[in-house]
């Protein structure tokens, strides 16, 4: 069974706003064994919708369409629905209803003509309630086709497809399965675990797809199976990852659907042990921290970070002394030692990571090329750095060395 997604709103088109909607939407069909076959973004214009949805229809068992249902002029998905179901717009009660209890509640503003417009939908649809906002969903069928229009507000939509969207789905059509499982690696690149890997894939059954999903550092490596027999899919599955571990099980890092990614795992690990952490970033400006404080819970084991860009905040801050930043260099790895040990002991932690670099454009404070980075991990036991030459691209650096502090700290802490 296939979909397609239709993404409408000039904003994606320019670049304004990110389409996340359609990862979302991807990612819960998949769930319930709908496969993606296209994705498709389009100007709010009657007849690029037209059409659209004529070639998706003749390619899929349901489209579904993300914005374009506004109260402004610009927004048109709802009449050209009409026109392409020869059908008209009605005034729903429950809707409007909807609509003048949010205004009472949640806004300031008074209610206009403008926003009580948005009560009209095509009188052939089934209208699904957004709790969160005034355009509601619309399913429509056509030559067994469902077409499924959302608001394009993220969390709108999010609402929409988790409680109606999907149980109508699945209690309207008959799905295969679709199993993924993702390992998680650290510490090669693409090339050379394909090298390893390489007489494995190959022997892989057909009905089984491998793909590489490459990031700066780390490599998560994906099977899919598709079928009937859920169970025999997973058993499949599960028996060729088995194969992987003697060949790569020294940088496998765990499942994604089961551990999480490895920020997660350290969470759930200084969490087990009721360990703690805190942090000290210069150049990566905050985003080891906004990594680990993404996890729920971080709390009960996250003390805090101290984010050090200037080389006068690691004196002044940090207590990282003078002589040493002017014997060996801000970047250094002395430097790092200092800083994952100071704020350790400030936040009273029993693990810290530090970061000093240079990630560009120029060489800032040090003589040190840009791209030279060293993370220092800070333990129970001792704190090491290490030098990393990370390229020349600013945000690969920073990226690709966030990644690396998390390799090194997982390693640190499985010895506790």
């Amino acid at each position: 069974m296939q979909a397609e997604i239709i993404t409408i709103g000039d904003e994606i088109l320019i670049g304004q706003i990110v389409d996340s909607n359609s990862a979302f939407i991807s990612k819960e069909l998949n769930k319930i064994g709908v496969s993606v076959y296209q994705i498709t973004s389009i100007q709010d214009d009657r007849e690029h919708i037209l059409t659209s949805l004529k070639e998706a229809g003749e390619r899929s068992s349901v489209v579904i369409l993300t914005g374009g249902l506004g109260p402004t002029k610009d927004d048109v998905t709802k009449r050209t629905l009409c026109d392409f179901f020869e059908d008209e717009l009605v005034r729903d009660e429950a809707v409007l209803e909807h609509i003048e209890e949010l205004f009472k509640k949640y806004i300031s503003t008074p209610i206009s003509d403008l926003n009580r417009e948005q009560a009209m939908v095509p009188s052939k649809a089934t209208v699904l309630h957004n709790e969160f906002g005034t355009a509601p969903g619309i399913w429509m069928k056509k030559d067994g086709t469902a077409y499924v229009s959302l608001p394009g507000v993220p969390y709108e939509m999010k609402n929409l497809m988790v409680k109606a969207v999907l149980p109508k789905i699945i209690e309207e059509y008959n799905r295969p399965h679709i199993v993924h499982k993702t390992l998680m690696t650290y510490g090669l690149g693409e090339s050379a675990i394909a090298e390893k890997l390489e007489d494995w894939e190959n022997n892989l059954p057909s009905y089984i797809k491998f793909a590489y999903l490459p990031n700066l550092g780390r490599v998560r490596l994906r099977l899919s199976a598709k079928g009937h027999d859920r169970v025999a899919l997973i058993k499949d599955i599960d028996e060729q990852i088995q194969k992987l571990y003697p060949l790569i099980g020294d940088i496998i890092y765990g499942e994604e659907e089961v551990d999480g990614n490895v920020e997660k795992q350290i969470g759930t690990f200084l969490t087990d042990k009721n360990m703690t952490l805190s942090t000290a970033e210069s150049f990566t400006s905050g985003s080891i921290a906004e990594r680990i404080t993404s996890v729920p819970g971080a709390s009960n084991y996250f003390k805090g970070s101290l984010v050090c860009y200037a080389t006068e905040m690691k004196v002044q801050i940090l207590g990282v002394p003078q002589e040493l930043i002017d014997k060996h260099s801000v970047v250094s790895e002395e430097v790092a030692i200092a800083m994952a040990n100071n704020v350790k002991t400030k936040m009273g932690t029993d693990f810290a990571i530090a970061t000093t670099g240079n990630a560009g454009p120029t060489k800032g404070d040090s003589d040190a090329d840009v791209g030279t980075v060293y993370i220092a991990i800070g333990t129970p036991s001792g704190t090491f750095a290490q030098k990393f030459v990370m390229g020349q691209h600013r945000n690969r650096v920073v990226k690709k060395s966030v990644n690396k502090a998390f390799e090194l700290l997982y390693k640190e802490i499985l010895n506790f």
